[in-house]
């Protein structure tokens, strides 16, 4: 069929114009949330007596028809209609006839676009927040189970003092709270509802705004017209939590592969999640981890790239705006991938307890601890610090550690040491010594397991009172 707005002009556009200008290409994914609006656009038409009922429930009954189409992959999109908006149009204008080129009156693709992006950023941050949760509560889990194994904690990736495996992974925890957090502010932000905007003007037909905002489930109405066609700060803001997420997993990724290295040997993938070389047959490659950290920077791209295409742009709407699809989609498809994999690669993994006990031995981690024994002898900490650091370098000679240093070894660097200086330096004991909030000690991160369940349920509570567009489509449909 001709394309919808052929009226103004003397011949059709080249083919080259078409795959150009197309989105369709990408914008299929729309199609659910762009029925929804339509359903309920139309519904408000009606409503205002702009339609006739009959009218407005035959187009109702066209949207829920073609959506099962799509749905069951039965409905070929034309490239020539150019986008999800008037390939659904031309389907209710095809089967419909006049009635058909009514679902239009009131609204602009402008309006209807923003809709559409709307709908569809809830529900994939309603999405990505219980994805997030499920990895957080794999960590948690995880960190249940390991208040009391000790491994060396790393500034500079060189062992620094004794730590314990849940403390280091609730460090990660904290980080995705935080992310999930974003996350729920930003929902609440995109949380308005822009048709009746029209193209730029909003319309001089006597819509219901209010009524569409509520059967959508909207917390309000945009405030501008102008501002509502235009606006794509609620993408850049998702993608830039999405970057920042990433990120994060990065470098959890970054700690897995080091850990997982025969050098380190703190972890072993399991190896439904693991891969294998072509050529060195003992190769268990962390892949996973490996395109955790690759994707990473993929995602910083997109948000770079979405902030360049909006810096320059004047109001209102501009085709450039159609630049935002690809990367959003991607960015989104991206982020959802990799928090499933990585927690799987979590939820299955073991650690090797032992390797990472002598690993924190070896380490000499103890030494604050040993420094911090003579300045409570007396002496100060600077002149501790020397002393300690010879200790260590002469441990390192001889290729002991410092719990196997004989007392009289210890005396021929400072007559203050005693037998006790071994109660002291058991790493155990150091760990427990920490039990400030936010410490290593096993009752401290014990603790804060028990204080991350409950906000894990408070998180799931939360995300499932949040509204879902494609559970309202869908009870709208059936």
């Amino acid at each position: 069929m001709e394309k919808l707005w052929n009226g103004r002009f003397a011949k059709d556009t080249s083919k080259e114009t078409d795959l150009f200008n197309a989105s369709i290409g990408f914008e299929q994914r729309l199609y659910p949330y762009d029925i929804l609006g339509s359903y309920y656009h139309v519904q408000m038409l009606a409503n205002q007596n702009i339609i006739d009922d009959s009218d407005a429930a035959a187009i109702q009954d066209g949207l829920k028809k073609v959506y099962h189409l799509i749905k069951s992959d039965s409905y070929t999109f034309k490239l020539s209609l150019e986008d999800i908006h008037m390939n659904i149009e031309a389907y209710l204008i095809d089967t419909l006839g006049e009635t058909g080129k009514r679902l239009h009156t009131g609204r602009s693709r402008n309006d209807q676009v923003a809709l559409d992006m709307r709908l569809y950023a809830k529900d994939v941050v309603i999405d990505q927040i219980k994805k997030l949760t499920a990895l957080i509560e794999t960590l948690n889990a995880i960190a249940k189970v390991h208040t009391k194994t000790i491994m060396p904690g790393f500034t500079h990736l060189q062992q620094a003092q004794p730590i314990t495996l849940a403390h280091h992974l609730l460090a990660y925890v904290e980080k995705f709270k935080r992310d999930t957090s974003r996350l729920f502010d930003i929902y609440a932000r995109l949380d308005e509802m822009p048709l009746g905007s029209g193209a730029l003007a909003s319309t001089s037909y006597p819509i219901n705004r209010d009524f569409v905002k509520d059967a959508l489930v909207f917390d309000r109405l945009t405030a501008n017209s102008i501002d509502a066609v235009s606006d794509r700060d609620y993408l850049v803001e998702i993608m830039a939590a999405y970057a920042l997420m990433a990120v994060h997993m990065s470098s959890l990724a970054e700690e897995i592969i080091i850990w997982n290295s025969q050098l380190f040997n703190f972890i072993e993938l399991d190896d439904a999640y693991s891969t294998g070389s072509s050529i060195m047959p003992q190769k268990k490659n962390p892949d996973i981890a490996e395109l955790v950290r690759g994707k990473s920077g993929r995602i910083i791209g997109h948000l770079s790239g979405m902030l360049v295409t909006l810096k320059g742009l004047p109001l209102a709407y501009n085709k450039d705006l159609q630049e935002d699809k690809e990367s959003f989609f991607d960015t989104t498809d991206q982020i959802g991938n990799m928090l499933s994999m990585l927690e799987r690669l979590l939820a299955t993994a073991s650690f090797n307890v032992e390797t990472m006990y002598q690993a924190t031995l070896k380490g000499f981690t103890e030494a604050t601890d040993l420094a911090d024994y003579l300045v409570k002898k007396g002496l100060p900490f600077r002149d501790c610090h020397h002393i300690i650091g010879a200790i260590v370098k002469e441990a390192s000679d001889r290729g002991t550690t410092l719990s196997e240093m004989t007392l009289d070894a210890y005396k021929t660097h400072s007559s203050l040491f005693e037998a006790d200086l071994y109660d002291v330096i058991d790493l155990l004991a150091i760990v427990s010594s920490r039990r400030h909030t936010g410490g290593p000690a096993p009752e401290v991160t014990a603790a804060q397991v028990g204080t991350n369940e409950t906000w894990l349920s408070a998180q799931k509570t939360a995300a499932a009172s949040l509204s879902s567009p494609l559970a309202l489509l869908e009870a709208a449909l059936k």
